[in-house]
């Protein structure tokens, strides 16, 4: 039988004090955290995260997409619809090609903040 995993980054009683938590629950509304949820899922595939990253830097279209993650135009405009969906990317329609790019500067931030948070580990 494997050995027991110590414990040792928990408090050895239970304590809470109110002067702590007051107001911390109320300040997070159930729709909000649904919201960063679903963003975060989005997030989540990798395919999606390079297109992010992509759109960080500048505005492309969807051929442009399937060419750099290597796969068909079906799937880019697959992972488009979800960001899209989502309020991470918005697209332009100019003539026969629709472009694509980050909804706004906090998605921009987030994935920027990320990648910084990531190459420091």
């Amino acid at each position: 039988m494997a050995d027991p995993v110590e414990i040792t980054e928990v408090c050895e009683q239970y304590c809470t004090e109110a002067s702590r938590t007051n107001g911390l629950r109320d300040s997070l509304e159930e729709r909000d955290v649904n919201g960063m949820v679903q963003l975060f899922k989005a997030l989540s595939d990798p395919n999606r995260v390079k297109i992010a990253y992509y759109l960080q830097h500048q505005e492309l279209c969807v051929c442009d997409i399937a060419d750099l993650l290597d796969v068909s135009v079906a799937t880019a405009s697959h992972h488009l619809r979800q960001l899209k969906a989502l309020h991470i990317a918005k697209s332009r329609k100019e003539g026969k090609n629709v472009y694509y790019s980050l909804s706004d500067h906090h998605i921009q931030t987030l994935v920027a903040m990320t990648l910084e948070h990531q190459k420091e580990r």
